[in-house]
Formats: structure tokens, C-alpha cells, sequence
């Protein structure tokens, strides 16, 4: 995924949660990523937790992982809405332990997808309460933190061994709060969040992530020269950087008008407009990294080249327009 791979790298052994609101398509883009997802090569496999699923959630992610698992490269637990608590509790620990396996017995790269701890935090919630014991912050048990760290903590990589554990969960923030217990708690463990935006939903464009609100804390140990490609970095921190300035101008158009602007805030707004329809809007399949780059170097050379001062000249005659 574009907008995953460019700006919010993935690496392997990390683990990256997707934060998201109550009917954005989280569930729509956790499936595409497990279904597109590769290693370079490298032998590999994805796990796929569903936790708390309708029944027709349950049969889109069958029908979307289907080549996946054709290829044996597919383990899916599924639990649905109506399954006992006992067992939403019991998945994503199940789907780690294979993963162990599968990466450091069998030295595949595997990335675990789990979706969604909400629903997992409250089953621990309910178990908790039947227990009798004494709740916490929003009724949620003390050892929350804890819990949850015991899951996420379990990805990563061994020395000396060739295989990786990589753990992308996905939540759903109620009353889109992220200071809610559940994404306030997986922001403390976990190495940066992919946010969904409802207002990019609102205009259309998916998938929805807010790129100036998504950070991968890992992403410059697996970004750049020697890893992905040399000018991968730079290009990152320009697009931010113009995402900022563009959100700026937006803002300043809504104050004094269209007409107001400079000619320079025009062609960031510009540059937004070809960031979404380009790098970001990928309905259906994979692309390559090269794809990824080109569609971000297309967005970043809407502006003129003086505004381009995160990218070194030389990348700018290499990949962009020359001087």
C-alpha cells in the first residue's frame, strides 16, 4: 500500500497499530494489506486475527485472503461477534504462538494482522467484571497495559535466526477519542500508528490515512540507501512537509478565498490534490516500491523547485526536474 510503504514504512519485526473511527473501511484495508503483503522475496506468511467479526465481515476477508491462502501462505482465525468472550481472548494469543513458529522455526517473515483489539480490550472487560475484579480507568481491568503488551511484545526478530515476527493491529478509537484506554495504552507499546481520517473518507479517498498524523518510529532503521532507495527518506520528509504547508493553505482559503492566495499556495494545493488522487488512492492491487516513489515524486514536482528544499540537488536531477 502506497500510502503505507512511502511515508509510514513498515519494517520487519515492528509493531504498528492502525487507529481508526466506527465505519471507516479499517477492517477493508487490514485485509488488502495481508492479501498484498510481501518480504522481498523471502519466504513468507501472514497470519490474519479477527476478532468480534459480523458474519459478513468474516466471509469478505475469506474471499479477499482466498489467493493467499491458495498459495499456503494463510493462517485465519476468525471470531465472530457471536462466539463466546473466552474465545476473542484466546486468538490473537493463538495467532502469535503460530507465528512464532512459522518465523523462528521455520525462518519465514510472517506479519501478524489482528483486528480488532477493541473488541478483544472489551472481552478482557467482561472477563474481568465476571471475575469480580476491581476495575480501572472506564471499567477496564488494571492490568490492561499489561495484557496488551503481552501480545504486542511478541513480535520482533531472534539473532542469529532468519525469520521475523510483524504485528499490525488495528483498533477502532470509540467516539474517535485517542485518549480512550485502548489506542491511549497501544500508543505507549508500540513504534508510531497508522491514522485513518474520517475527512479523507468524507471526500472519497481511500485508503483514508492521514499521513501528518501517522508516524513508523522504525522507519529510518528500514528506509534509504542499502534498505529500499537512496532518495526514500528525503522524499518522505518533502511530501510532509508539503502535506503541512498545503493543510496551511487550505486554511487560509477558507479565511480569505481562492483568490486570495499567493500563486505558490495555489500549487500546494495543487500538490494535495495530486497526492491524494495519486500516491494515496489505491482502491485495488499492489504496487511496487518503484510505483510508490514515482507516483510521490509526480505529487512533490507540482511545486516549483525553490519550495523543494528537503531534497538534495542531486536527487532532484536524478529523479525530478533538472536544474
Amino acid at each position: 500500500m502506497s500510502a503505507v510503504d512511502a511515508l509510514t514504512t513498515l519494517v520487519r519485526g515492528q509493531k504498528l497499530p492502525v487507529f481508526s473511527h466506527a465505519g471507516l473501511p479499517h477492517l477493508r484495508l487490514a485485509t488488502q494489506i495481508a492479501a498484498q503483503a510481501t518480504a522481498g522475496g523471502a519466504p513468507f506468511a501472514v497470519i490474519f486475527a479477527g476478532m468480534g467479526l459480523t458474519h459478513a465481515d468474516a466471509d469478505a476477508v475469506r474471499d479477499t485472503l482466498d489467493a493467499r491462502a491458495a498459495a499456503g501462505e494463510l493462517t485465519l482465525l476468525i471470531n465472530t461477534a457471536d462466539d463466546p468472550v473466552i474465545e476473542r481472548i484466546l486468538t490473537p494469543r493463538l495467532a502469535l504462538t503460530v507465528a512464532e513458529d512459522l518465523a523462528f522455526a521455520e525462518g519465514r517473515h510472517v506479519l501478524v494482522v489482528m483486528t480488532d483489539m477493541t473488541s478483544y480490550a472489551e472481552a478482557v472487560r467482561e472477563v474481568s467484571a465476571a471475575r469480580g475484579e476491581m476495575p480501572g480507568r472506564r471499567a477496564y481491568p488494571g492490568y490492561l497495559y499489561s495484557d496488551l503488551a503481552s501480545l504486542y511484545e511478541r513480535c520482533g526478530r531472534v539473532r542469529g535466526r532468519p525469520g521475523s515476527v510483524t504485528v499490525l493491529p488495528v483498533l477502532t478509537m470509540p467516539g474517535g477519542d485517542i485518549t480512550h484506554p485502548v489506542p491511549d495504552l497501544t500508543g505507549y507499546i508500540t513504534e508510531g500508528q497508522i491514522v485513518l481520517s474520517p475527512d479523507l473518507h468524507a471526500r472519497g479517498v481511500y485508503p483514508p490515512v492521514d499521513a501528518l498524523s501517522s508516524l513508523s518510529r522504525l522507519m529510518r532503521h528500514g528506509a534509504g540507501p542499502g534498505r529500499t532507495r537512496d532518495d526514500h527518506l528525503d522524499l518522505a520528509a518533502q511530501v510532509l512537509a508539503a502535506l503541512a504547508r498545503a493543510r496551511q493553505a487550505a486554511e487560509l482559503a477558507d479565511l480569505v478565498g481562492p483568490a486570495g492566495l499567493s500563486d505558490v499556495d495555489r500549487r500546494y494545493l495543487d500538490f494535495e490534490r495530486a497526492y491524494r488522487s495519486g500516491l494515496v488512492a489505491q482502491e485495488e492491487g499492489a504496487r511496487s516500491l518503484a510505483e510508490t516513489l514515482r507516483l510521490a515524486w509526480d505529487a512533490v514536482l507540482v511545486l516549483p523547485r525553490s519550495e523543494l528544499v528537503l531534497l538534495p540537488d542531486r536527487l532532484l536531477d536524478a529523479y525530478g526536474r533538472p536544474s
